[in-house]
């Protein structure tokens, strides 16, 4: 067996290879909830529904991925990160075929609820790793690393699966993606360690799940939790849904041209965690940054609305709507000032003791993750009342009251 634990002169090659191939996980889970931007046009038609009702049905993939944070989570508990690793891409191979051969909108639906159980792991695996076996600076950096390596999927689901979908259609896509569990299912079989953790205990989901909720309204978690809701929502629920749409329904662009768009907006989310690292060591300021970081997105979100046929930006300018390089530029600056989870993250872990860091993280991913179901699911109605400019209005205005509730309850106590 490998030893995997960091020497003192830094981190073993095998741990490296390890939470790399588990990276891939988190990688595969992000081109499966994002494929549906580029193909939703094709999708609705072919399950014999609406391009708004493909966007409720995929809000389940976001219910049951929050919904399994604490399961995932006791599991990890208690098993080694192989284990469960493997039994995720079990579902997930499985899951992908569901979507491949769903026929209409139920069994979509199911395939959607497979899919989001079994990859609601994909990002704590790796995680978990890190926490156990790495020192706090370097799960620090580490954590950084593991978010870039897995935005790298999105990247996958823009140009690749555009040209993919467009060959030989939506179903391919999650063709695709069953292939690919295969083959990092096989590499973690390899090269991830089954080691079980030292004190392996079990855990009463229920007492698990009162304990987490009781953190997550604590006076320390309170403003991290409200900021956490919309912090990831807004770009898994642009790139993952409406960001096709607005690009080809909205800018007229061609399936391909938007997947080179969202391919460009994507490279931004790559760089950007670890990007969002330095800047923090380099400024030591880092509830300040997390804040400018959200405000600078919710900024970019209203004036990229605002580009919008009819809308003031474009009045200003006096055309009838901003042209794509106009939105290709505020996607690059919406790319790197989201990446801003990784420093929620730390801030989580230096605000509760070291007793309580597990249950805080799993707080934190659950507000994440259902922070982008609720977002999915309301913007869905909005998108259909009154069109996709005041979706990207409605998400802008969600990050602009997250930031300052955060603000609010982070502020310094005086003395």
């Amino acid at each position: 067996m490998h030893d995997l634990r960091k020497s003192d002169s830094g981190i073993g090659a095998f741990l490296v290879l390890a939470l790399i191939v588990l990276a891939c996980g988190h990688m595969l889970s992000n081109l499966i909830r994002t494929l549906p931007a580029i193909a939703v046009d094709v999708m609705a038609p072919d399950l014999g529904t609406t391009a708004h009702e493909v966007a409720s049905l995929t809000a389940a993939y976001h219910f049951a991925f929050a919904v399994c944070q604490l399961p995932v989570g006791a599991a990890l508990d208690r098993f080694s990160v192989r284990t469960v690793s493997l039994t995720l891409f079990a579902g997930t191979v499985a899951g992908s075929i569901l979507a491949a051969l769903s026929s209409g909108p139920s069994s979509f639906l199911i395939a959607q609820l497979v899919l989001g159980m079994a990859t609601s792991g994909m990002l704590m695996c790796p995680m978990t790793l890190a926490a156990r076996d790495l020192t706090p600076a370097q799960f620090g950096l580490w954590s950084g690393v593991i978010l870039s390596l897995g935005n790298t999927g999105m990247l996958l689901s823009a140009s690749p699966l555009a040209w993919v979908v467009e060959a030989f259609g939506w179903r391919a896509g999650f063709w695709v993606a069953m292939t690919l569990g295969f083959i990092i299912g096989g590499a973690i079989f390899l090269y991830v360690p089954n080691d079980r953790p030292e004190q392996a205990k079990a855990r009463v989901l229920r007492r698990e799940m009162i304990e987490v909720a009781r953190l997550a309204i604590s006076p320390s978690l309170r403003g991290l939790i409200i900021l956490a809701l919309p912090s990831l929502a807004v770009v898994l629920v642009f790139r993952g849904l409406w960001g096709g749409p607005w690009l080809m329904d909205v800018k007229g662009l061609s399936r391909l041209d938007a997947g080179n768009v969202l391919f460009v907006f994507t490279l931004a989310l790559i760089p950007g965690p670890f990007l969002m690292g330095l800047a923090d060591r380099k400024l030591n300021h880092r509830r300040g940054l997390v804040a400018a970081a959200h405000l600078a997105a919710a900024a970019g979100l209203l004036l990229m609305a605002g580009g919008g046929s009819g809308y003031i930006v474009s009045r200003l300018f006096g055309v009838q709507q901003m042209p794509v390089s106009y939105d290709l530029v505020l996607l690059i600056g919406l790319g790197f000032s989201m990446s801003a989870q990784p420093l929620i993250f730390a801030m989580t872990r230096q605000a509760v003791g070291v007793e309580n860091a597990g249950k805080a993280l799993s707080a934190m991913n659950l507000a994440f993750f259902l922070g982008t179901a609720m977002m999915q699911s309301a913007t869905d109605p909005i998108a259909g009342l009154w069109g996709l400019p005041v979706v990207l209005l409605f998400m802008g205005s969600s990050l602009i009251v997250a930031t300052l509730a955060f603000l609010f309850f982070t502020r310094p106590k005086t003395p």
